[in-house]
């Protein structure tokens, strides 16, 4: 196994024809992984100097770990590109077959570069990513101190088969509140309406409709698309994805007004709720959000997706829509 490191930003450029050919072969696969999400967000972050490592086994690549050493308060961290916010899952990418060999030579190559940083801090990690079983006790056989913490959670859905399925999955409380929700929102009076962004809409005129919705829905979104790098990494994303096929942009309109937007990942067997938007001033009373979000996972069992994801965070309605915990956690070395 050969490794090598890279510091210029060109890596990507060298690693790109067969960066997301080796993701498929990797246990463990997200978009969050991909060529295209790791160099936008280089590009638009750049938080310390570029650390790729990259394993070759007879002249095929199989393992990257893109990597970045942050300074703060004189402490040298080397984290994973994306690191922490806006990514939700991160990790090392590795050939399925090649695991201990390609972790052996990473834990190998921290151990020699060990006076070249302070704490290895690795945020993010699937719980279920080979990561966390096997590169602790290879950083502890190398002299290192480790801990492997649960960080937060990412909710999750396993999506049966039809709707009627999914409601019974549902508390008998929440299913009613749901079906209640829905059936205001038909019965209103108003012309209610929803559709995905597609090659008939002009993407760009769609993604300032969708950061007007998500900086009014909340005062924390507001403050974090009024920085400049979160905005340009955002507007820089989402085309981006858009052209993969990775990208679904859900809008709710209410008299041909939007009223709530979600933007979500859908990748391999998952859809992935990224972020959203609503409009609570105006429209309030017929929970846009909420009916647009059940819309959504409608849409993703009728699709044949496996699993609906919301993401890092707690917060009460994705329980409420029936996830359940999925650790998320982070691996620390020093």
């Amino acid at each position: 196994m050969e490794i090598s490191g890279y510091v210029e930003e060109s890596a990507f450029d060298v690693l790109q024809r067969e960066w997301n050919s080796l993701l498929q072969r990797a246990p463990v696969n997200h978009v969050f992984y991909t060529w295209e999400w790791q160099k936008t967000w280089w590009d638009a972050y750049s938080p310390g100097v570029l650390r790729i490592l990259a394993c070759h086994q007879n002249g095929q690549l199989a393992g990257i770990a893109p990597l970045f050493l942050a300074k703060s308060d004189d402490r040298r961290t080397l984290q994973i590109v994306g690191c922490v916010d806006v990514t939700d899952y991160l990790d090392f990418i590795v050939d399925q077959e090649h695991l201990t060999a390609v972790y052996t030579a990473f834990a190998d190559y921290f151990a020699a570069q060990r006076d070249d940083f302070d704490v290895l801090d690795f945020c993010n990690i699937p719980f279920d990513s080979p990561t966390r079983r096997i590169l602790p006790g290879l950083l502890e056989a190398r002299g290192f101190s480790t801990a492997v913490e649960q960080q937060e959670v990412c909710p999750i859905i396993d999506l049966p088969a039809d709707w009627t399925g999914y409601l019974r999955m549902l508390d008998k409380k929440q299913r009613h509140e749901l079906r209640r929700k829905i059936r205001r929102i038909q019965g209103s009076e108003k012309t209610i309406d929803w559709y995905i962004v597609n090659g008939r809409h002009d993407l760009e005129e769609e993604v300032s409709h969708f950061i007007r919705l998500m900086a009014a829905s909340d005062p924390d979104k507001a403050e974090f698309l009024s920085d400049d790098k979160n905005l340009r990494f955002f507007r820089d994303i989402v085309p981006l994805l858009q052209e993969r096929g990775w990208l679904q942009m859900n809008f709710l309109t209410v008299d041909e007004e939007r009223a709530a937007a979600y933007i979500n990942f859908v990748y391999g067997d998952r859809v992935m709720v990224y972020n959203s938007g609503h409009d609570h001033q105006d429209y309030a009373d017929l929970s846009p959000g909420i009916v647009l979000l059940a819309y959504s996972i409608r849409h993703a069992i009728e699709q044949g997706y496996q699993t609906y994801d919301f993401l890092r965070g707690d917060e009460p309605y994705k329980y409420r829509m029936g996830g359940r915990d999925n650790p998320v956690m982070n691996i620390r070395a020093s």
